[in-house]
């Protein structure tokens, strides 16, 4: 019996490498599946990397390099994997283009798959969480969200960004103790009322200065 529910549950669960095939093969039901089933995800990274008003708009270029670069997907690690590592290649190259025109313009950065909408993910650390993460210098704010949310090494970290990983090091850091610093302040103004930080983001803040500095 248990043996026929695992293969039951297993059957039901979504193939996301065969989209993946299909997708490739020019199947846009296929690769609409695996829009829906990765694009909050997606969005959340885009989001607290760039921030709100790019969010969208990022999100989108992701999916659309997706369908793009379908076919170079081979199966070595899952599509969820790949599609994440696309995205952040997708974020960096972004974040170079903004710097670029801020240099020579000093100003700002001005759809593709119109027809499917990137709802944003509800933020699981919650708003004043995300308020102190946007209050991050940007370099603290990609190693903070690619270690501590992600999971990603600073070994994968330092190679995704072009710097050493003493940098990605001493930015981690940088970016707890300003965390910690904002959760400070935030309790200071008004530890009764709405501006007390959740207790959902004092877990993931206490487990993230817990965590150490891996590599």
């Amino acid at each position: 019996m248990e043996i026929a529910i695992a293969v039951a549950e297993q059957r039901s669960r979504p193939n996301h490498a065969a989209d993946a095939r299909l997708a490739a093969a020019g199947d846009v039901r296929a690769f609409e599946r695996l829009y829906r089933a990765h694009v909050d995800r997606v969005y959340s990274l885009v989001r607290r990397m760039l921030g709100e008003e790019l969010a969208d708009e990022v999100t989108q270029d992701v999916f659309v390099r997706a369908w793009q670069k379908v076919d170079t997907f081979r199966g070595d690690a899952a599509f969820g994997t790949w599609l994440h590592r696309l995205a952040i290649n997708v974020v960096l190259g972004r974040r170079r283009k903004l710097a670029i025109r801020r240099e020579r313009f000093l100003g700002d950065a001005e759809p593709v798959l119109a027809t499917m909408s990137s709802d944003s993910a509800a933020a699981p650390q919650g708003p004043e969480f995300e308020a102190g993460l946007r209050e991050l210098p940007d370099g603290a704010r990609r190693v903070f969200v690619l270690h501590d949310m992600e999971g990603y090494k600073h070994r994968e970290i330092a190679e995704m960004l072009g710097v050493t990983t003493g940098t990605t090091k001493a930015q981690l850091h940088r970016a707890r103790m300003a965390m910690r610093d904002y959760v400070s302040r935030v309790r200071r103004y008004d530890p009764r009322e709405s501006l007390r930080l959740d207790a959902t983001a004092l877990r993931s803040l206490e487990l993230f200065e817990t965590r150490g500095h891996s590599t």
